[in-house]
């Protein structure tokens, strides 16, 4: 089971009365119809939905998922965690750069290619504009609109938008993102479904880790937990710390740091509040970014996460007679990286830095589950006692409105 504790000498000033009420009203929070990323892992039908396009096209021998932000990042982040090698090759339409998009397409087989296309809202720029990429390229293979059906796969809103209307047309399967879930939540959702089944993740395993995380929150001993490091947060960022490191000690971790990112900076960076995350990844970064961390300006909250036991590994025995060699002949690999870690953390602790000690078993599907609704259920909170809104991003918003207006004043 994930865990967590504070490792600070700042203590959350909590009291019980203010505790259960905060905490009661936060799952009250959590429950209600407009917000559907808490009740995710009991969506059932999601899965059987995508199981069911998942087995008639898992003959496809090229994923080419287009999709930015949320529709990507989870999904990817996904796969680099629990990805087994299915032997069906990824590709990944992220962003809008020309030559990316051509180093990553050039070696398609269009008719071995599902594509598909997520967008909540089904007009996001940057994923029409792939998207037309893409169906240029299945022309050039010979491919004729009318066998669209069988290259693309749609992910959007359940009722509305070009994709849902785009999809009828064509005959194309169409699978939903729930209407009350907003596209940084929506990795549990066939967003990340699909992928994660061509990869061969057990979708259901990560289910049932998310639900642990439902389950332990409701509890009042885990619950308080929950809400002190919350509350402790919330309280740093009021004296100024307004920065996240967040770093796993795991590069199959990494992208969970990226996708953490965008959940972290578009929910919680508003009215002028807000910690700007920031990803690093053990042990590559103790040779980076460590030194600003360790004696620069103590204004980061620190989050560390450790990963018990590896699936691999290897002994680092030698016959070597340099000493460097021979101090490290009698562990393995995982020694180094555990040393290592604990080494970080106790001199994070002793230079009074603000440090979060994460943890989980091992890099499997339940545990990172856990990791998934731990980490979008403490941004909703920290949302809250900072007092604002985790479900919007309006500073996005504004952004493509200009970018809409170049285009039209470029035609």
């Amino acid at each position: 089971m994930l865990n967590w504790k504070l490792r600070s000498s700042h203590k959350a000033k909590v009291n019980t009365p203010e505790l259960e009420k905060a905490m009661s009203s936060y799952l009250k929070t959590l429950s209600s119809p407009d917000i559907g990323f808490f009740g995710l892992p009991n969506r059932k039908d999601l899965v059987e939905e995508t199981q069911k396009v998942f087995n008639q096209f898992k003959h496809k021998k090229y994923f080419i998922h287009i999709g930015i932000g949320g529709s990507a990042l989870g999904p990817e982040m996904l796969l680099s965690a629990l990805g087994n090698g299915s032997g069906v090759k990824f590709v990944f339409i992220n962003n809008i750069d020309p030559d990316d998009m051509c180093r990553k397409l050039d070696k398609v087989d269009m008719k071995e290619a599902l594509i598909y296309v997520v967008s909540k809202s089904g007009t996001t720029a940057e994923t029409v504009a792939a998207m037309a990429i893409l169906m240029n390229a299945l022309k050039d293979a010979g491919i004729k609109e009318n066998q669209y059906k069988d290259h693309f796969v749609f992910c959007t809103d359940p009722v509305k938008g070009e994709l849902r209307k785009l999809g009828k047309e064509w005959g194309v399967h169409t699978l939903d993102i729930p209407s009350n879930v907003g596209g940084r939540f929506s990795v549990l959702t066939p967003v990340g479904f699909l992928p994660a089944m061509f990869s061969g993740i057990n979708v259901q395993d990560v289910l049932e880790g998310a639900e642990d995380i439902q389950r332990h929150l409701s509890d009042p001993k885990i619950g308080a937990s929950f809400f002190e490091l919350a509350q402790w947060i919330k309280e740093l960022h009021d004296q100024g710390v307004n920065q996240t490191v967040l770093m796993p000690y795991s590069s199959l971790l990494k992208d969970y740091s990226s996708w953490f990112v965008q959940l972290w900076a578009e929910s919680l960076g508003k009215n002028g509040k807000g910690l700007t995350p920031i990803p690093a990844y053990g042990a590559t970064d103790q040779h980076s970014q460590m030194q600003l961390f360790m004696e620069g300006p103590n204004d980061k909250v620190m989050m560390l996460i450790e990963v018990e036991k590896f699936h691999n590994d290897y002994p680092l025995k030698n016959s070597l007679s340099g000493e460097a060699f021979k101090n490290l002949a009698p562990f393995k690999l995982s020694d180094l990286m555990k040393a290592e870690f604990e080494g970080t953390l106790t001199a994070l602790q002793e230079n009074g830095r603000h440090v979060v000690h994460l943890q989980i078993p091992s890099l499997q599907e339940e545990y990172v589950g856990q990791l998934i609704l731990f980490a979008e259920c403490l941004t909703v909170m920290v949302g809250e006692l900072i007092k604002v809104d985790p479900f919007n991003q309006p500073g996005v918003e504004a952004g493509k409105k200009y970018a809409n207006e170049w285009l039209k004043n470029h035609q």
